[in-house]
């Protein structure tokens, strides 16, 4: 309510400042036909100056007069016929003052109605980050969101291969310590849109794997379960990713749902720069990296960041690229680093990027022994992000990796 008197008040004064615009007695100004006789009289004086030092002779002196006391007359007349009487009436000054009024005042209030935060109270960052850790801690588990979720339409299945999943829940049923069974039957289910099946079954192949259970199997649990939710990543899903990313830390489809969970419980500033960081280090035909491309720039508006890189196409190489790197020489492969460097150095000298990308380029280039061309590289790169602390705290980095830092 104090928000709202205080608009109230603000506008109410501005409505105010313009009415007594328009409602002032102008009457006390002079009209135009007036300024007109000053301006003829003081021309008639000028004439009589003229005519005595000569300037003009007697008879042009009667002419001026005589078409300057004809001017001063139509003045005259024109002001006794009320030429003071101008601007508006005061009964359209008064309808103005009312549309006025109702434009500012209820203009305004309908205005933030409609795309203000009505009755949410300030909210200081730190109470965000306390309110975001709180909705992490006691959101609902995966069992409550999925009764909540929409349930998925299961995927029609012909009646050969609906047959042969049967035959193979049966022989897993019969067989529950298969491995091999147990991840088929995840790998099914999933694909019939069973979800809650899949990540059952999943669940028994990490059971059975123990301490081998990859960071792959992890990730594709959490993957279940969230596919399962509906999208959300309850904590269950959550210690998945986090067994996962232990095993490894690189791994783009866990850290895509990492980022995901981030971006639920109100940290998309965190979200924001996995999803940067990952999709750098993506392949560029990985389908996670679309993903995160494809929300990215939502994810950067709700981070306020409006300066982001420019990730539509980052640079990635294949498997084939690294297939045939491994077939190289020594020598032909460092060519092929170098042009790959050379390559990324040009890129950013005409199109800019990350100061992640700055900081690759200066470690490779320390890596290649160009250490001079490292240091000019880091300078370059230090007077872009002057003033972006983070920016120049990686840049830093890369620098000691390079073994160019002062």
């Amino acid at each position: 309510m104090t928000f709202w008197v205080l608009i109230f008040i603000v506008a109410l004064l501005i409505a105010a400042f313009l009415c007594f615009t328009l409602l002032r007695n102008r009457r006390a100004e002079k009209p135009a036909a007036a300024y007109d006789l000053e301006v003829y009289r003081e021309q008639l004086a000028g004439v009589d100056k003229d005519l005595a030092r000569g300037v003009i002779g007697e008879a042009d002196a009667e002419r001026v007069r005589t078409e300057i006391s004809r001017r001063i007359l139509a003045a005259d007349e024109n002001l006794k016929k009320g030429g003071a009487a101008s601007g508006p009436s005061r009964a359209v000054s008064i309808v103005s003052v009312v549309v006025i009024a109702l434009i500012l005042i209820g203009g305004a209030m309908a205005l933030y109605d409609r795309i203000g935060a009505v009755g949410l109270p300030d909210m200081p960052l730190t109470a965000r980050l306390e309110l975001a850790e709180d909705v992490r801690a006691n959101r609902p588990p995966q069992n409550a969101a999925e009764q909540l979720a929409t349930p998925p339409q299961p995927a029609q299945l012909d009646e050969s291969y609906a047959a042969l999943l049967k035959q193979l829940r049966d022989t897993v049923a019969n067989r529950p310590n298969d491995l091999q069974g147990q991840m088929l039957l995840a790998q099914h289910e999933t694909n019939a849109g069973n979800f809650k099946a899949g990540y059952t079954a999943q669940q028994k192949v990490i059971e059975l794997s123990g301490d081998a259970a990859t960071a792959d199997a992890y990730a594709d649990l959490a993957e279940m379960m969230i596919l399962a939710a509906g999208g959300y990543v309850s904590p269950e899903a959550e210690q998945a990713l986090t067994e996962a990313l232990n095993r490894d830390p690189r791994h783009g489809p866990a850290r895509y749902y990492w980022g995901q969970m981030l971006a639920q419980v109100g940290r998309p500033d965190l979200a924001y720069r996995m999803w940067v960081q990952t999709l750098q280090d993506a392949p560029s035909d990985a389908p996670w990296a679309g993903a995160i491309r494809a929300q990215l720039d939502e994810l950067a508006f709700r981070a306020g960041v409006f300066n982001a890189p420019d990730l539509s196409a980052a640079p990635g190489p294949s498997q084939d690229d690294v297939n045939a790197a491994a077939e190289l020489t020594p020598e032909e492969r460092q060519e092929m680093i170098q042009g790959m460097v050379n390559q990324l150095s040009d890129r950013l000298a005409t199109e800019g990027g990350a100061p992640e990308e700055w900081a690759r380029l200066i470690a490779a280039l320390g890596v290649l022994g160009q250490g001079q061309r490292a240091i000019d590289i880091h300078k370059e790169a230090m007077q872009v992000f002057a003033g972006n602390s983070e920016a120049l705290e990686i840049l830093d980095a890369a620098a000691l990796q390079a073994g160019i830092a002062q």
